[in-house]
């Protein structure tokens, strides 16, 4: 994912079309003296749909698309025709997306599959033709129904990444290397704070023919939950992860306490996240020595599994990613 390509949030102008008018009209033949109503009904207006495309990874599509509107339906005719229905207007959108109202907050739905259609706001109905309004006592009505308006609202759109595990920790905790090493992806790494400024995705491949998605979030700093570094903004796609993989650097100062450290912020921010499975993933080990090593693993908490890897000499990344693939697939791990 490329920073300037990667879009989560949009707020976009949507209206549904109008329904078609009814027709008011008398059937007229030659031979035929006193034709009675005939007058179709109109035809509804278009929806506007939302359609789950799991292909798409981002809603730039919409960036600079902030209205969008379906097409009113037609007017009903004599001889008792329907006029057409309006054409929707269907908006692909990637899984994970939230459509909300942008007045109220109000979520409104959630694409979570590919092909998955909702409508978002629904086409005006057609008004019914004068041949509805026939009767014993009203044999040539003279009116029929106007179509029902289309509607118009402000929607936000915001993306939040579905991925089997998430990677959580500070900047530098080498989450971007151990994705570029276990998966196609590649992200931008350097040695810095804040190289990864968008979630990146990588399909990981396991034994048989098994995969997993993997997901590196944007390092969380303390104070990441009140908005302090890049704050909120990633701290979402967290959500929709199944199991959370905290990473922290070997060579940290207080594993422990970094570690809590992550744990309060996302307890702030949204204590469910907690309710997900957890792994404790020590990286960089290849710059400590057997000893250390072994000095270290006396450390680790207790009521988390804990592991040891080194994504550059690739030492324990197969135990990381069987002991993923369990947690994934455990009947305990939050789905």
């Amino acid at each position: 994912m490329a920073s300037s390509n990667f879009i989560d949030y949009v707020k976009i102008n949507v209206r549904s079309g109008s329904g078609g008018a009814g027709s008011l009209h008398f059937r007229r033949e030659k031979h035929v003296e006193k034709g009675g109503p005939d007058g179709g009904d109109g035809g509804r207006g278009g929806h506007v749909i939302l359609k789950g495309n799991s292909q798409l990874w981002t809603l730039l599509h919409l960036k600079y698309t902030k209205h969008l509107k379906a097409f009113d339906g037609k007017g009903g005719e004599g001889g008792r025709r329907s006029g057409s229905i309006g054409k929707d207007i269907i908006v692909e959108v990637p899984l994970g997306t939230i459509a909300k109202d942008a007045e109220t907050g109000e979520q409104l739905f959630e694409i979570t599959e590919d092909g998955q259609e909702l409508i978002l706001l629904r086409g005006g109905r057609g008004g019914m033709g004068n041949d509805h309004f026939k009767s014993a006592t009203n044999q040539t009505p003279q009116h029929a129904q106007t179509g029902e308006a289309g509607l118009e609202a402000w929607v936000i759109l915001e993306l939040k990444v579905l991925a089997d595990v998430g990677l959580v920790g500070f900047p530098n905790a080498g989450k971007s290397t151990l994705l570029s090493v276990v998966s196609a992806a590649r992200p931008e790494i350097a040695d810095y704070p804040f190289t990864t400024l968008v979630p990146n995705l990588g399909v990981v491949s396991y034994r048989d023919y098994k995969s997993f998605v993997m997901a590196d979030i944007p390092g969380i700093i303390e104070g990441a939950s009140q908005g302090k570094g890049l704050g909120l903004r990633f701290l979402r796609h967290i959500e929709r992860n199944s199991i959370l993989l905290f990473m922290v650097p070997a060579d940290s100062e207080d594993i422990n306490a970094e570690y809590q450290t992550l744990v309060q912020e996302l307890r702030i921010y949204n204590p469910s996240l907690l309710d997900k499975s957890r792994i404790l993933a020590i990286s960089k080990i290849d710059v400590l020595s057997e000893e250390e090593r072994a000095g270290l693993q006396k450390t680790l908490p207790k009521n988390i599994p804990s592991l040891l890897f080194s994504a550059i000499s690739q030492e324990g990344i197969e135990q990381l990613k069987d002991a993923v693939w369990q947690l994934i697939n455990s009947p305990f791990s939050v789905k």
